[in-house]
Order: structure tokens, then C-alpha cells, then sequence
């Protein structure tokens, strides 16, 4: 089975299974440690994602890898290298990526490279694949329940910290693509990311869609794999999430839905949990008529188990504070 098959047979189950109800926890009184900051903005701009950074008041030390979503190639929804590049120039950055698991023009390194170079990124930056060679950098999972070692790029560690620009919208398999998606399943090698879509089974990217996980299970790998890069850069990453382009589909995805829903805005934090769970929460106060299909996508594969999980595992709360920064 390629991964093809596979999400024709995830969309075919979730169109027979019942919407999981969903109540926003964020801010919840009884959730353990402080209230993490999340900053917001509805304007967007490459200026603003540069306020948005800066309203962090972080500085990233040393060389500075930017993990961005370069887009798989058919995608129309994916961020533009236009648009972060301000952003990349203002913290020095490297934008760095990773091969991917499945079909397509991103999972073998010449073919990646080549579609970069289509989609404008090398016309503006230098591109690092991290995991073009191996052998893979290989972070421990302690006391993973479903992975014990979460398997990165190689050149994670040519890196001192860490920016991670993050489209935020929906997706076929894990339900949302956020700032933990991007630790875990954008940072790890072809290798890794077979591990967590197969609930650490196979680490081959042929055999793992014939061993692909729970959605239970998925979101707890996703959240163990995102554990280790967030304790490899330890109080030297930032987030800034793009909520716009509101497709159900990823950027992954060569044929994907067009946006359901209007633009949202920018958000930032340090905090990937409380960043992701704010851009959720933003999405179920919208009032937009596109807002109910893409939170049928959400929930209906367990989307946000992996911030549950996260916030368990101690990635980060779900208790925050929200912001809005003025242009």
C-alpha cells in the first residue's frame, strides 16, 4: 500500500465517522504551571511576521536554522518564499527542510532540490536538506511510550537554535498541521517520519503505510518526536504561525482543497502547545461558514490529541494568554 491508497481509505472512514465534540481548554483554571504567552495579529504581511518575532523579545543565538514548509509540488496553498523572506534576513537564518516519506517531488534529495528551486526558495535563500546526508542525528525519546529515538536530519546539529515558521491549516491524516507538526514530522529524516506515521514500526518509507498508526497512536508519536527537538534547542526556538490559506488539506498534498475559511492572521509564541491550541481556539470562534468543514477534518482524525499530549508530556501548556500586537 503507498500513501496514495492510504489517505483514499482515511477519507472514506472519516466520511462515516461522527465529528468528535471538542471544548477549548485554553486558559482552563487547574492546568499545570504558568500561563505561556501567545501574541496576535490579524494582519498579514512579511512586515508583520517580523513584529510578530519581535514581539517574542527572543534573540536566537548562533547559527539560526528556519524550518519552513517548502510545498508539495501541485500545491497552491503553501507559503511563498517571498513573503518569509524578511523574516529570514532579520534573524540571518538558514531555511532548512527535510525530505519527505511518502510519493511525490520531496522524498529523494535531487528530486526535492529541483522543486525548491521551481517553487522560488533557492532564488532567495540558501536551502539546507537537513537529512540530504545521513546518517541520521538520532535524539532520544526517554520513557517514549511509541518511539525511543526520534531520527532528525543529520545537519540539525550544524545549528544553534531555531526558527519555525509555520503554515497553519488542516490535514489529511494528522487533522491540522501546526508549529508541532513541524518538530516533529518536519524535522525528522525519512527515516523518522516513517517511525511516527507507522507508531515506530518501520522506519523504511515504502513499508510504513502498510503499518500506519492510530490516529491515538500518530498523535502521541508526533508529540514524543517533537518532545526531543524542542529539548535539543531548549530555550533557543520561536514560533510564528501563518493562520491563512485555511485549506483542510496540507501543503503536503500535490491536489489539495482550496481555503474554506477567510484569513486569521499571524500568532507567536515560544510555546508550541499554547501556540497551536490558540490557533485552534481561533478557528472555533470564527463565525466564517467554512469554519464547521474544517473542523469536521480536525476532528474527525483526533487532530488535536497531539497537543494533549504535548501538554502531558510537558512540551508546553495549553493555558495561555493572548495578545494582540498593533501594527
Amino acid at each position: 500500500m503507498n500513501r496514495r491508497d492510504f489517505l483514499k481509505g482515511v477519507l472514506a472512514l472519516a466520511a462515516a465517522t461522527p465529528a468528535v465534540s471538542f471544548l477549548s481548554r485554553a486558559g482552563e483554571a487547574g492546568e499545570a504551571g504558568a500561563a505561556s504567552t501567545v501574541y496576535f495579529t490579524p494582519e498579514l504581511s512579511p512586515e508583520a511576521v517580523i513584529r510578530m518575532y519581535r514581539a517574542l523579545n527572543v534573540t536566537l543565538p548562533g547559527r539560526v536554522a528556519v524550518k519552513v514548509h517548502s510545498g508539495e509540488k501541485g500545491n497552491q496553498n503553501y507559503l511563498r518564499p517571498a513573503f518569509l523572506q524578511p523574516m529570514v534576513a532579520a534573524v540571518a537564518g538558514t531555511v532548512v527542510e527535510c525530505n519527505t516519506a511518502y510519493d511525490g517531488a520531496r522524498n529523494a534529495t535531487e528530486k526535492h532540490r529541483q522543486l525548491l528551486a521551481e517553487h522560488g526558495w533557492t532564488q532567495f535563500f540558501k536551502v539546507d536538506l537537513m537529512d540530504a546526508d545521513g546518517p541520521d542525528l538520532e535524539l532520544p525519546v526517554p520513557g517514549g511510550r511509541i518511539l525511543k529515538r526520534n531520527f532528525v536530519g543529520r545537519h540539525m546539529a550544524d545549528y544553534r537554535s531555531m526558527l519555525v515558521l509555520s503554515h497553519f491549516k488542516g490535514h489529511p491524516v494528522a487533522g491540522y498541521g501546526g508549529a508541532l507538526k513541524q518538530l516533529a514530522i518536519g524535522c525528522a529524516s525519512i527515516r523518522g517520519k516513517a517511525l511516527i506515521h507507522s507508531g515506530g514500526i518501520s522506519g523504511d518509507q515504502v513499508e510504513c503505510w502498510n503499518h500506519m498508526a492510530t490516529p491515538e497512536v500518530f498523535g502521541d508519536a508526533m508529540a514524543e518526536a517533537a518532545s526531543t527537538v524542542m529539548t535539543y534547542f531548549k530555550g533557543r526556538i520561536a514560533f510564528v504561525s501563518m493562520v491563512c490559506n485555511l485549506s483542510v488539506d496540507c501543503d503536503c498534498c500535490a491536489v489539495a482543497e482550496d481555503p474554506c475559511m477567510q484569513d486569521i492572521g499571524i500568532l507567536s509564541s515560544t510555546d508550541p502547545v499554547a501556540l497551536d491550541q490558540a490557533c485552534m481556539d481561533l478557528i472555533r470562534q470564527s463565525k466564517d461558514p467554512g469554519r464547521d468543514h474544517f473542523l469536521e477534518r480536525v476532528n474527525s482524525r483526533q487532530g488535536t490529541r497531539v497537543i494533549d499530549t504535548a501538554a502531558r508530556l510537558g512540551v508546553g501548556t495549553k493555558d495561555y494568554r493572548l495578545i494582540r500586537v498593533k501594527a
